[in-house]
């Protein structure tokens, strides 16, 4: 198992990538210390006022690392999905340097495989995950879509007719279709935790989870 990084702990983004741009980018706007390590001066040039810092460097060489200090991250994100032989040498010599968690991106399957033999910890498929979450909003019944491990999702989406006017227990919304609303907005409204009380109204969004075959039946159920 893995011990969890501090909330705060500074990152290292390798690659920038659009891919690599929007990892450190985010990072920088929740007022993390973030270093970005690219061969591209140009890019690099460009985001050595966005982030805490910017260097040119080769991460395929270990020794370069080594020389900006690599080795002292507890969190490194390898973010070159475009060459898998790089993305590989790049993990490997984060897994040398024995950075804790290591995060890399996988344009494959089997590129994330071998990504994982070598010691990356989390591997991420931005654009299959991206392609699977718009093949879920595409129909329209759904808002928002998050998936998580073991098929387990969480969708934002206008609440079907069967369960509009009732409240969650009298709709039995877990019941019969084995999902659960976990919150409700009411229009002009934040959102709030639902209960087993929270009466469903035409005009209100509900987050719902469960798995993603109960939750597209669910959604099915026409709006």
């Amino acid at each position: 198992m893995v011990d969890r990084n501090k909330h705060d702990a500074p990152v290292l983004v390798i690659g920038l990538g659009r891919f690599g741009a929007a990892t450190a980018g985010q990072l920088a706007r929740l007022d993390r210390e973030v270093l970005v390590i690219d061969t591209n001066e140009e890019l690099v040039q460009k985001w050595a006022e966005r982030v805490t810092h910017a260097v040119q460097a080769d991460a395929k060489n270990i020794d370069a690392l080594r020389q900006i200090g690599a080795q002292d991250f507890s969190v490194a994100v390898c973010a070159v999905g475009s060459s898998v032989e790089a993305s590989v040498l790049i993990a490997a010599n984060l897994v040398d340097l024995k950075i804790p968690q290591i995060w890399a991106k996988a344009i494959s399957q089997s590129h994330g495989k071998i990504l994982e033999r070598i010691g990356a910890n989390h591997v991420i498929y931005p654009e299959a995950e991206a392609g699977e979450r718009v093949a879920h909003l595409v129909s329209g019944r759904m808002l928002d879509y998050i998936q998580f491990d073991d098929d387990f999702a969480l969708v934002k989406m206008y609440p079907p007719k069967p369960i509009r006017g009732l409240n969650l227990t009298e709709s039995g919304v877990r019941s019969k279709h084995n999902v659960t609303v976990v919150g409700v907005k009411s229009p002009g409204k934040p959102f709030t935790y639902a209960t087993a009380d929270t009466i469903v109204s035409n005009h209100d969004l509900i987050i719902v989870s469960g798995t993603t075959k109960d939750l597209e039946k669910f959604a099915a159920l026409g709006t």
